[in-house]
């Protein structure tokens, strides 16, 4: 059966877009349409690449009649201006994470499209990524008892990409807890499959010349008496991914020698050079690298996407989830459950947009999951500040 197509207008042509690209160009259920981007060199790259329209505005890609659904993937803070303005013209949302920078945004968001009619999903968080979902899938089947603890860790060089200001200022939505905790507190959410119901946090912000969060640790306790830790550092010294057979979030093999080249890129340019080094590497500037490209095209020996180890304590097994597939640790033996390789990265964000849209079916990242994401992540930034144990009431069912 042929697929019907998805006519998927961008917002925002930055890296958030670079990484759901190779998605696009392989699912044969997308049809890019159009985009907009501030960027004139950013809007010519696309035309040439894509042979469609392109606007310097939101409100005229959205009107775009050829346009039918829209990928928000602006910065964080402009999530929900432009998922207002897409859902006035009747069009589906698709919008990076985090969903927005307050839980008043969220709502209006969620209003929007209920009050249009269309459907909004959030991605992509790596709670998308196969070997989550049927991690989760294990959980259910009910074979190894009720979910008692999560171990969620991970050692990046997050914090030395490199970033506009605003991107190391966490009161404009920058810093670890929007940028990485919104993966993180999705996936053990998704994992525990119980209401998140109070949290305590630490945050760690060690470097002056990078004003903003880079860590933090985290205890989350869920209904049931079920609990998890969150713990991640982007200060770019120890790698977890030595702890995933050396391969990288984003699916592919890392090479250990390459330690420390986010530092050492960063060492002999100033504030404004940096950002200029990040509109560089974006798409359409003049360091862009392109991905594997063509429909139906993929990199060689890709593997699935992960955000660092993750152990599932049950009753009766523990669950480790990694990119080839699902260590099984149980009472008597221990097992793996292979996963065959992904066609392509994140072709499970298109599944549910696409499943949503054609079929009807709800939505498992929907605007009151991730407003639930979000308010976790306001109540990490606030148990730190005040010292104290947060209270959640704003948790959507897992």
């Amino acid at each position: 059966m042929t697929p019907r197509l998805l006519r998927l207008g961008i917002v925002g042509l930055g890296r958030a877009f670079t990484l759901m690209l190779p998605t696009f160009l392989s699912d044969p259920r997308i049809k890019l349409a159009g985009a907009c981007d501030p960027r004139a060199e950013a809007r010519r790259r696309f035309a040439a690449d894509f042979s469609c329209p392109v606007h310097d505005s939101v409100e005229a890609l959205a009107a775009d009649p050829d346009v039918q659904a829209v990928y928000i993937a602006s910065p964080h803070q402009f999530h929900a201006e432009h998922t207002r303005i897409a859902a006035s013209h009747g069009k589906h949302v698709l919008v990076e994470k985090p969903m927005a920078l307050s839980l008043g945004e969220c709502d209006a968001m969620i209003d929007a499209c209920r009050a249009a009619g269309v459907h909004l999903v959030i991605g992509h968080c790596h709670s998308f990524d196969t070997p989550y979902l049927e991690t989760r899938r294990l959980i259910e089947s009910g074979e190894y008892g009720a979910v008692k603890m999560i171990h969620a860790l991970n050692y990046t060089d997050y914090l030395y990409r490199p970033r506009r200001p605003e991107e190391l200022a966490t009161e404009a939505g920058g810093g670890a807890v929007f940028s990485q905790a919104a993966h993180q507190v999705d996936i053990v959410r998704l994992l525990a499959g119980r209401r998140a119901r109070s949290l305590r946090s630490a945050l760690g912000n060690w470097d002056p010349a990078r004003p903003t969060e880079g860590a933090y640790s985290a205890l989350l306790w869920f209904d049931g008496g079920a609990y998890a830790s969150l713990n991640y550092n982007g200060y770019g010294h120890f790698d977890s991914d030595e702890w995933m057979d050396w391969i990288g979030e984003m699916g592919a093999a890392k090479h250990p020698d390459d330690y420390g080249q986010a530092r050492r890129k960063l060492a002999t340019v100033s504030a404004r050079q940096e950002a200029e080094l990040k509109a560089a590497g974006a798409y359409g500037g003049k360091a862009y690298v392109a991905g594997p490209a063509g429909r139906g095209a993929r990199a060689p020996d890709l593997a699935h996407q992960h955000f660092g180890s993750i152990l599932v304590s049950c009753e009766g097994a523990d669950l480790r989830p990694t990119s080839h597939g699902i260590h099984v640790y149980g009472d008597q033996a221990r097992r793996f459950l292979p996963l065959r390789p992904p066609a392509a990265p994140r072709l499970e964000v298109i599944d549910e947009l696409h499943d949503a849209v054609y079929l009807g079916k709800p939505c498992l990242h929907d605007g009151s999951w991730a407003k639930g994401t979000l308010e976790i992540c306001l109540a990490m930034l606030a148990s730190s500040r005040g010292g104290r144990d947060i209270g959640l009431v704003h948790q959507a069912g897992a």
